[in-house]
């Protein structure tokens, strides 16, 4: 993440306009499965990208469309490789909820409306999205301190209509439930590089796939 000063916003070079222009013109002729797969774009680890493995990233998914219900809506804070599963339809039920992902990378603009620039630093700026307009949020900080984690939190309680799922490092148990009232839950998850932090989900509602 960078300042949220427009200029600081990170601009694409020439190279990186063409691949995404082609990325655009591969997307809109794929079928859905391809062009939401996770995976579709790599990691930027300067970003403090790390996307989920597959089986996690379905876990997450099936979690939140279990719990928005018919014709909810979901929030992907940071974690698009979940928004990337809800949206290649390899969860039953998926079709059956709406999803948007929050990110800094504008990559993922590719996704057309369902894209939401986020920088963390500005918490509620949230261009064109209602508050509490979603059932469940899920978010996933980028980096493992206390403001991102707090910052991050005043999105997911701006946002959430009362159900929040977090996805961030177990040393940050405490400070989690503080701000958003979510407890750990048994589940592991995973992603596809290895972390060397011990990684953790938190919820602030009952939660049988993730008890």
């Amino acid at each position: 993440m960078s300042d949220s000063d427009d200029d600081d916003v990170p601009a694409l070079s020439a190279d990186a306009l063409s691949a995404l222009q082609q990325f655009y013109s591969e997307t809109s002729s794929s079928a859905p499965a391809d062009r939401f797969s996770v995976g579709a774009l790599q990691e930027d680890w300067s970003l403090s990208q790390f996307w989920y493995s597959d089986e996690t990233a379905t876990r997450l998914a099936e979690e939140v469309v279990r719990e928005a219900g018919e014709g909810g809506r979901v929030a992907c804070v940071s974690s698009p490789s979940v928004y990337q599963k809800l949206k290649q339809g390899a969860v039953v039920g998926s079709d059956r909820v709406s999803a948007v992902v929050l990110e800094f990378d504008r990559r993922f603009a590719a996704y057309g409306d369902d894209f939401v620039f986020y920088d963390y630093n500005e918490p509620l700026r949230l261009d064109g999205v209602a508050p509490k307009s979603f059932d469940v949020v899920l978010a996933d900080p980028p980096y493992l301190s206390e403001e991102c984690l707090s910052k991050v939190s005043q999105t997911a309680k701006h946002l959430s209509k009362g159900k929040v799922l977090l996805c961030t490092g177990a040393v940050m148990e405490k400070l989690a439930a503080e701000l958003l009232g979510v407890a750990m839950c048994s589940f592991l998850p995973e992603h596809n590089r290895n972390l060397s932090n011990d990684f953790r989900c938190f919820v602030n509602y009952p939660s049988r796939l993730l008890p």
